[in-house]
Protein backbone atom coordinates (compact mmCIF):
# COMPACT_ATOMS: atom_id res chain seq x y z
CA UNK A 1 0.00 0.00 0.00
CA UNK A 2 0.87 3.63 -0.58
CA UNK A 3 1.95 5.12 2.26
CA UNK A 4 0.90 8.58 0.83
CA UNK A 5 -2.95 7.46 0.07
CA UNK A 6 -5.96 6.44 1.67
CA UNK A 7 -4.10 5.45 4.84
CA UNK A 8 -2.36 8.96 5.28
CA UNK A 9 -5.26 10.93 4.20
CA UNK A 10 -7.58 9.09 6.76
CA UNK A 11 -5.07 9.06 9.67
CA UNK A 12 -4.38 12.82 9.21
CA UNK A 13 -7.29 14.49 8.47
CA UNK A 14 -8.60 14.41 12.43
CA UNK A 15 -5.54 16.03 13.41
CA UNK A 16 -5.59 18.86 10.69
CA UNK A 17 -7.90 21.46 13.05
CA UNK A 18 -8.85 24.19 11.41
CA UNK A 19 -7.57 26.32 13.98
CA UNK A 20 -4.08 24.54 12.87
CA UNK A 21 -5.23 24.94 9.23
CA UNK A 22 -6.04 29.23 9.54
CA UNK A 23 -2.80 29.91 11.22
CA UNK A 24 -0.49 28.17 8.58
CA UNK A 25 -2.49 29.62 5.95
CA UNK A 26 -1.98 33.15 7.32
CA UNK A 27 1.88 32.91 7.47
CA UNK A 28 1.67 31.84 4.32
CA UNK A 29 -0.32 34.81 3.39
CA UNK A 30 2.00 36.71 4.89
CA UNK A 31 5.44 35.68 3.31
CA UNK A 32 3.20 35.68 -0.10
CA UNK A 33 1.94 39.20 0.67
CA UNK A 34 4.59 40.92 -2.26
CA UNK A 35 5.12 38.22 -4.68
CA UNK A 36 4.65 39.57 -8.09
CA UNK A 37 1.34 38.90 -10.14
CA UNK A 38 -0.27 37.81 -12.28
CA UNK A 39 1.33 34.70 -12.47
CA UNK A 40 0.14 31.93 -10.02
CA UNK A 41 1.06 30.35 -6.83
CA UNK A 42 1.65 26.27 -6.82
CA UNK A 43 0.46 24.04 -3.79
CA UNK A 44 2.93 21.32 -4.18
CA UNK A 45 1.45 18.43 -2.83
CA UNK A 46 -2.10 20.11 -1.90
CA UNK A 47 -3.73 16.74 -0.38
CA UNK A 48 -7.17 17.85 -0.12
CA UNK A 49 -6.74 21.60 -0.39
CA UNK A 50 -6.87 22.73 3.59
CA UNK A 51 -4.44 25.54 2.79
CA UNK A 52 -5.05 26.06 -1.02
CA UNK A 53 -9.12 26.47 -0.68
CA UNK A 54 -8.46 29.35 2.00
CA UNK A 55 -5.39 31.41 0.08
CA UNK A 56 -7.61 31.17 -3.56
CA UNK A 57 -10.83 32.64 -1.69
CA UNK A 58 -9.39 35.85 -0.33
CA UNK A 59 -5.91 37.91 0.80
CA UNK A 60 -2.99 38.78 -1.37
CA UNK A 61 -2.83 35.46 -3.84
CA UNK A 62 -6.72 35.38 -4.39
CA UNK A 63 -7.55 33.64 -7.75
CA UNK A 64 -3.91 33.01 -7.84
CA UNK A 65 -3.50 29.20 -6.18
CA UNK A 66 -3.29 26.10 -7.69
CA UNK A 67 -3.04 22.65 -6.61
CA UNK A 68 -0.64 19.86 -7.56
CA UNK A 69 -1.57 16.54 -6.10
CA UNK A 70 -1.21 12.74 -6.83
CA UNK A 71 -3.03 10.91 -4.86
CA UNK A 72 -6.60 10.13 -6.68
CA UNK A 73 -8.58 10.00 -3.67
CA UNK A 74 -7.41 13.24 -1.92
CA UNK A 75 -8.37 15.17 -5.03
CA UNK A 76 -12.20 13.51 -4.77
CA UNK A 77 -12.09 14.74 -1.28
CA UNK A 78 -10.89 17.75 -1.88
CA UNK A 79 -12.21 21.03 -1.10
CA UNK A 80 -13.84 23.19 -3.67
CA UNK A 81 -13.24 26.77 -5.01
CA UNK A 82 -9.56 26.27 -6.58
CA UNK A 83 -8.05 24.97 -10.00
CA UNK A 84 -5.79 21.55 -9.47
CA UNK A 85 -3.93 19.08 -11.55
CA UNK A 86 -2.77 15.97 -10.94
CA UNK A 87 0.75 15.14 -10.89
CA UNK A 88 4.15 13.93 -9.88
CA UNK A 89 7.28 16.13 -8.00
CA UNK A 90 9.71 14.83 -9.90
CA UNK A 91 7.80 16.09 -13.31
CA UNK A 92 5.76 19.55 -12.42
CA UNK A 93 3.17 19.51 -15.19
CA UNK A 94 3.74 23.41 -15.49
CA UNK A 95 5.49 25.18 -18.71
CA UNK A 96 9.54 26.89 -17.91
CA UNK A 97 9.22 30.11 -15.82
CA UNK A 98 5.20 30.19 -15.73
CA UNK A 99 4.31 30.79 -11.72
CA UNK A 100 4.91 33.23 -9.69
CA UNK A 101 5.75 30.91 -6.36
CA UNK A 102 5.17 27.62 -5.27
CA UNK A 103 4.45 26.19 -1.46
CA UNK A 104 4.83 22.64 0.69
CA UNK A 105 3.82 21.60 3.84
CA UNK A 106 4.91 18.80 6.54
CA UNK A 107 7.42 17.55 4.72
CA UNK A 108 5.82 16.63 1.66
CA UNK A 109 9.11 17.57 -0.79
CA UNK A 110 11.29 15.13 1.28
CA UNK A 111 9.33 11.67 0.98
CA UNK A 112 11.94 10.64 -1.21
CA UNK A 113 15.44 9.85 -2.21
CA UNK A 114 18.08 12.86 -1.68
CA UNK A 115 18.67 12.11 -5.62
CA UNK A 116 15.03 12.81 -6.21
CA UNK A 117 15.18 15.66 -3.87
CA UNK A 118 17.55 17.19 -6.17
CA UNK A 119 15.42 16.61 -9.06
CA UNK A 120 12.05 18.15 -7.46
CA UNK A 121 13.92 21.01 -6.53
CA UNK A 122 15.23 21.80 -10.11
CA UNK A 123 12.26 21.12 -11.33
CA UNK A 124 10.44 23.85 -8.95
CA UNK A 125 13.34 26.12 -9.88
CA UNK A 126 12.42 25.51 -13.71
CA UNK A 127 9.02 26.67 -13.56
CA UNK A 128 9.50 29.59 -11.40
CA UNK A 129 9.33 33.05 -12.85
CA UNK A 130 12.44 34.83 -11.96
CA UNK A 131 11.76 36.32 -8.44
CA UNK A 132 9.92 33.42 -7.79
CA UNK A 133 9.75 32.39 -4.43
CA UNK A 134 9.56 28.67 -2.83
CA UNK A 135 8.62 28.60 1.26
CA UNK A 136 8.30 25.10 3.26
CA UNK A 137 7.41 23.91 5.96
CA UNK A 138 9.39 20.64 7.86
CA UNK A 139 10.61 20.31 11.36
CA UNK A 140 14.18 20.33 12.91
CA UNK A 141 16.42 17.45 12.48
CA UNK A 142 17.86 18.48 15.70
CA UNK A 143 14.36 18.05 17.65
CA UNK A 144 13.88 14.66 16.55
CA UNK A 145 17.78 13.66 16.93
CA UNK A 146 16.88 14.17 20.46
CA UNK A 147 14.22 12.06 20.89
CA UNK A 148 14.27 9.52 18.12
CA UNK A 149 11.92 6.73 19.28
CA UNK A 150 7.66 7.24 18.60
CA UNK A 151 5.17 5.11 19.08
CA UNK A 152 1.55 5.58 19.78
CA UNK A 153 -1.76 3.91 19.65
CA UNK A 154 -5.19 6.72 19.61
CA UNK A 155 -8.82 6.07 18.58
CA UNK A 156 -10.10 8.30 16.27
CA UNK A 157 -13.40 10.20 16.30
CA UNK A 158 -14.37 7.39 13.69
CA UNK A 159 -13.93 4.70 15.98
CA UNK A 160 -10.85 3.62 13.94
CA UNK A 161 -7.42 2.97 16.14
CA UNK A 162 -4.70 4.56 14.79
CA UNK A 163 -1.15 2.89 15.41
CA UNK A 164 2.59 4.30 14.73
CA UNK A 165 6.27 3.59 15.47
CA UNK A 166 9.00 5.05 14.11
CA UNK A 167 12.73 6.10 14.56
CA UNK A 168 14.79 9.03 13.61
CA UNK A 169 18.86 7.90 12.29
CA UNK A 170 20.53 10.67 12.73
CA UNK A 171 23.78 10.00 11.02
CA UNK A 172 21.16 9.13 7.72
CA UNK A 173 18.58 12.01 8.70
CA UNK A 174 15.95 9.39 8.06
CA UNK A 175 13.00 9.05 10.26
CA UNK A 176 11.71 5.27 9.37
CA UNK A 177 8.18 4.13 10.89
CA UNK A 178 5.31 2.24 9.93
CA UNK A 179 1.96 3.22 10.61
CA UNK A 180 -1.56 1.38 10.68
CA UNK A 181 -5.30 2.34 10.83
CA UNK A 182 -7.95 -0.30 11.81
CA UNK A 183 -10.88 0.78 10.67
CA UNK A 184 -14.31 0.32 12.22
CA UNK A 185 -15.76 -2.40 9.49
CA UNK A 186 -12.60 -4.52 10.35
CA UNK A 187 -10.33 -3.41 6.93
CA UNK A 188 -6.67 -2.33 7.86
CA UNK A 189 -4.38 -0.39 6.24
CA UNK A 190 -0.60 -0.15 7.02
CA UNK A 191 2.01 0.88 5.04
CA UNK A 192 5.64 2.06 5.86
CA UNK A 193 7.43 5.51 5.19
CA UNK A 194 11.05 7.12 5.10
CA UNK A 195 10.94 11.14 5.72
CA UNK A 196 14.02 12.48 5.23
CA UNK A 197 15.07 15.65 7.30
CA UNK A 198 17.57 18.01 6.55
CA UNK A 199 19.55 20.09 8.86
CA UNK A 200 19.69 23.85 8.00
CA UNK A 201 23.11 23.64 6.61
CA UNK A 202 22.18 20.65 4.23
CA UNK A 203 19.31 22.61 3.31
CA UNK A 204 20.91 25.41 2.31
CA UNK A 205 23.38 23.32 0.75
CA UNK A 206 20.54 22.21 -1.51
CA UNK A 207 18.85 24.89 -2.28
CA UNK A 208 21.98 26.56 -3.57
CA UNK A 209 22.80 23.31 -5.97
CA UNK A 210 19.40 23.53 -7.34
CA UNK A 211 19.55 27.19 -8.23
CA UNK A 212 17.96 28.72 -5.21
CA UNK A 213 19.37 31.61 -2.47
CA UNK A 214 17.73 31.03 1.12
CA UNK A 215 16.10 34.30 1.98
CA UNK A 216 14.44 33.15 5.66
CA UNK A 217 14.55 31.04 8.32
CA UNK A 218 11.71 30.58 10.97
CA UNK A 219 11.19 28.07 13.82
CA UNK A 220 7.37 28.83 13.62
CA UNK A 221 4.25 30.43 12.49
CA UNK A 222 4.47 33.75 14.25
CA UNK A 223 8.37 34.06 12.50
CA UNK A 224 10.33 33.23 15.54
CA UNK A 225 14.12 32.54 14.92
CA UNK A 226 14.96 28.77 14.51
CA UNK A 227 16.18 26.62 17.28
CA UNK A 228 16.61 22.87 18.26
CA UNK A 229 13.60 22.61 20.25
CA UNK A 230 11.54 25.08 17.38
CA UNK A 231 8.21 23.13 16.16
CA UNK A 232 8.92 23.88 12.58
CA UNK A 233 11.51 24.59 10.78
CA UNK A 234 10.44 27.22 7.60
CA UNK A 235 12.16 28.11 4.93
CA UNK A 236 11.74 30.59 2.16
CA UNK A 237 14.00 31.16 -0.91
CA UNK A 238 13.89 32.22 -4.34
CA UNK A 239 15.66 32.14 -7.65
CA UNK A 240 19.41 32.66 -7.74
CA UNK A 241 19.03 34.53 -10.91
CA UNK A 242 15.66 35.68 -9.69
Amino acid sequence: MDFFGELYLRSTLPFLSETVTAREAEYLARVFHDVPGPAPVVDLGCGHGRHAARLHASGPLAGRVIGLERDALSLAMRRRGFPVVRGDLRALPFRTGSLAGAYAWYSTLFAFSDEEHVRILREVARVLRPGGCLVFQTVPAERLAASPGAAFQRTLPDGSVLEEESHFDAGTGRDVGRRTLTLRDGRVLSASYALRYYSLPELSGLLERTGFVLRWVHGGLDGEPLTSQSPDLIVGAVLRDG
